[in-house]
């Protein structure tokens, strides 16, 4: 009888993409089977989908409707509205079926339907052993790039400055003592050097003026929530401890958090079959690497490909670009942006009419982020924006990787998206040195085990929204060239056509009609 869910599905999967014409996604049905598979089975899986969810949650729509068991739906907020408003409603008409829809942060022990919630309450009723979601119930975590960072912010504890206030008031004997310890403490860590990320890590006298105060609080009176969930998170194996600075009002927040979350969430894994899914986790079928980062055992894993005949990209790579950690690069890349808009700008025009899409420029670092706005303003005037979701429909967006990442949901899709840098973490960055610092400490291969996979993943989340209209990347880093992980980011690009000119036929038109 199992079995007849997973037909089921198929059937009832296949005659609805016929009769509404979504055929934008190929790989409904062998997704959707497993999916049922995995619900008749109750085995763990993990599925890298290559495409937007929006493209492929009705393969594990179909199936969650048409099973009688109740089923977890864990995602974050924009996919849930998606599915609410629009897949569900759909499906479940066609389907005929009534199968109850919840959202929530909790389940009852009679509910036979589907629960959306967030990754957030999922994970803190997991990691907290709150038992608000039922042990054995199959849970399909949708989204699952992000989930080392949704863990990680999970289990990330704050001091904010308001909250010592708080402290105060709960030693009302001692006040000048926390005020006293405040006070050097904010000498001592508005005293750091400005660096762009306002963040540093915490040095050893600014951790031993904090210890003192919390042990000795601890010893006389319980502490306040912030600072006792601070105190027993810090004495804790492997964590991380650093600053955010506000510079303007003087004012500085206390963070702590796990280096690794792979412990962690081993013991989440134990607790029901899990369902992952994302569109790029690893560059490996298996993968390894992100298995390993998240505490993952041996299951299931399936990685969809985009077609190689439809959802290529057009690939810029000039020759004999300087590289990025040249003097030369700046002005290089500061031109060849101009030159690229203009062309694209002036193609457009000639070949699309009135068509209007943006163009995107992501650039990492936030000094050279700055200064290509300023040029690209003075010369394009207010189409040029920095990190905003205000744009015009033929705007210029200036931006960083995470900002476009988060927010490209918001845009059209892009005419030309121009890449300055590959989003390889940068060292600067206090938090990614102390991650590195850690793989160092664990004598592992820190820039094969985080830097390097971090940056595969964010590239192809990147140009994944132009793999439909054959959109234009111009990739500006010269090392996929000159270095030994280039050809591991080229591969992650494909399927695309490599070109190293700028070429009309771009926009539809054959070169001779130039």
């Amino acid at each position: 009888m199992a079995s007849l869910l997973e037909a089921e599905v198929h059937s009832s999967l296949l005659s609805f993409l016929r009769q509404r014409g979504k055929h934008n996604w190929p790989h409904h049905l062998t997704m959707a089977r497993l999916i049922s598979r995995a619900l008749r089975l109750q085995r763990p899986a993990l599925i890298q989908t290559g495409s937007p969810a929006t493209q492929y949650s009705l393969s594990y729509l179909t199936p969650a409707l048409l099973s009688e068991k109740p089923i977890l739906l864990v995602a974050p907020e924009a996919i849930r509205e998606h599915l609410l408003q629009v897949e569900i409603p759909q499906l479940q008409e066609w389907l005929q079926t009534s199968k109850e829809i919840c959202t929530g942060d909790r389940i009852l022990d009679d509910f036979t339907g589907l629960m959306l919630t967030s990754p957030q309450a999922w994970l803190s009723d997991r990691i907290n052993n709150r038992r608000r979601f039922p042990q054995d119930i199959l849970t399909l975590i949708d989204g699952a790039d992000e989930l080392e960072t949704w863990t990680r912010e999970c289990l990330t504890v704050a001091i904010e400055d308001w909250h010592w206030d708080e402290l105060i008031q709960a030693d009302p004997n001692n006040p000048d003592f926390v005020k006293n310890v405040k006070a050097k403490l904010s000498k001592e860590i508005l005293s750091h050097p400005k660096n762009p990320y306002e963040c540093y890590l915490l040095e050893e006298a600014e951790l031993k003026s904090l210890e003192e105060l919390l042990k000795d609080l601890a010893a006389c009176a319980p502490l306040p929530p912030p600072f006792e969930q601070y105190w027993h998170r810090w004495q804790q194996e492997r964590q991380m401890m650093w600053v955010a600075i506000d510079r303007d009002r003087g004012q500085f927040t206390l963070y702590v958090a796990p280096v690794e979350v792979a412990a962690i969430l081993e013991r989440v894994w134990k607790q029901q079959p899990v369902v992952l899914m994302g569109s790029f986790l690893d560059s490996d079928k298996n993968a390894p690497v992100y298995r390993k980062q998240l505490g993952l055992g041996e299951l299931l894993c399936l990685k969809f490909v985009p077609n190689r005949q439809n959802e290529y990209i057009q690939l810029y790579v000039p020759d004999r670009f300087p590289l990025p950690n040249t003097p030369e690069f700046q002005v290089a890349l500061l031109k060849e942006v101009q030159t690229l808009v203009t062309e694209c700008d002036f193609l457009r025009e000639r070949y699309t009419g009135t068509i209007k899409k943006p163009i995107i420029v992501l650039v990492e670092d936030v000094p050279l982020k700055a200064r290509v706005g300023a040029t690209m303003a003075a010369q394009f005037g207010s189409r040029v924006r920095v990190e905003t979701t205000n744009l015009a429909q033929d705007g210029i967006l200036v931006c960083g990787w995470q900002f476009w990442c988060e927010e490209r949901q918001q845009f059209p899709t892009p005419q030309l998206l121009i890449i300055a840098t590959l989003p390889i973490p940068s060292l600067e960055n206090p938090l990614v040195a102390g991650r590195v610092a850690y793989y160092k400490r664990q004598r592992q291969d820190w820039f094969r085990l985080y830097l390097l996979p971090t940056a595969l993943r964010e590239i192809q989340r990147a140009v994944m929204p132009l793999r439909e209209s054959q959109g234009i990347v111009a990739l500006l880093d010269n090392r996929v060239n000159y270095r030994s992980y280039g050809s591991r980011t080229l591969t992650a690009l494909e399927p695309y056509a490599r070109i190293n000119y700028i070429d009309p036929n771009w926009f539809g038109k054959d070169t001779d009609e130039l």
